[in-house]
């Protein structure tokens, strides 16, 4: 087993050994649950290797792998596959190191999972970050500004953070997942690919369930939609920092969208 914390320790440097075993041992570390090992030096050591090419011979079989992950048992195996799988995305985005069906399988198993994951959680006193939502929201950014996808995908990956958003749950948002989302949509919206019809047509689904809402405690995916659509509404109206100020050519019809749907919420409430 590689020892982890003297690979931190020693800068991240590259162990004098063959990456394949190495990368076996990263992705089984990135899986544990022991919340040192898997965030503090597994994961530390994806970004710096990932990021800094060191990987990329093995950046699609790792890629494959984090895929097939986010069906693990267990949740923080799920949760530090999706934000390893936005690195390798990230990666490929300034480097071209993986290709367009690489980046699809991933982007179909991300899809699947984050439509579907049920544990909310973003902290846990004994597993640490677990952060669904928020490590999801990093993977959808990615995705989101990928070159390798078009217009249909863009459309697609909206649909799926309105279905994230409005999909039952226990857990309330708590650790700035709703920053996080809105971060990663507002990107998005500002693909150019997509038309005006494009940048607000999620919306009307979000709308459909708060004209529904029955009378009572406000549920908690109501209260994050609200929440998220709020932080939504400023960064589309101020924009974003990436390395350039990002703002969505469309901010207009979208701002009038999100008004609507947050007066839909706030309506007849005592």
């Amino acid at each position: 087993m590689t020892d982890w914390a003297g690979v931190v320790a020693a800068d991240f440097a590259l162990p004098d050994a063959d990456l394949g075993p190495v990368v076996d041992d990263l992705a089984a570390a990135l899986a544990s649950p022991d919340p040192v090992l898997r965030d503090e030096q597994a994961y530390a050591v994806s970004v710096r290797w990932i990021v800094g090419g060191h990987l990329d011979d093995h950046l699609t079989e790792l890629g494959d792998r984090m895929s097939r992950t986010l069906r693990h048992p267990e949740i923080q195996a799920r949760t530090f596959a999706v934000l390893v799988l936005a690195l390798a995305v990230h990666r490929d985005i300034t480097a071209g190191t993986a290709d367009a069906a690489a980046v699809r399988r991933w982007r179909d198993a991300f899809a699947d999972w984050y439509r579907s994951e049920t544990d909310l959680r973003g902290w846990d006193e004994r597993l640490g970050w677990l952060h669904a939502v928020a490590h999801g929201a990093d993977a959808l950014d990615e995705f989101g500004v990928s070159p390798r996808l078009g217009r249909a995908d863009l459309v697609e990956l909206l649909d799926l953070a309105a279905t994230r958003l409005i999909t039952p749950t226990d857990d309330l948002f708590a650790e700035q997942e709703d920053d996080r989302l809105a971060y990663a949509m507002t990107r998005l919206l500002a693909r150019p690919e997509l038309t005006e019809e494009d940048a607000v047509g999620w919306v009307a689904g979000i709308r459909k369930v708060l004209e529904t809402r029955p009378p009572g405690p406000m549920p908690a995916q109501i209260a994050n939609t609200i929440r998220t659509l709020r932080c939504l509404y400023v960064m589309v109206d101020r924009g974003v920092h990436a390395d350039v100020v990002v703002r969505p050519a469309h901010h207009t019809a979208i701002m009038s969208a999100l008004g609507a749907a947050l007066a839909v919420a706030f309506r007849g409430q005592a």
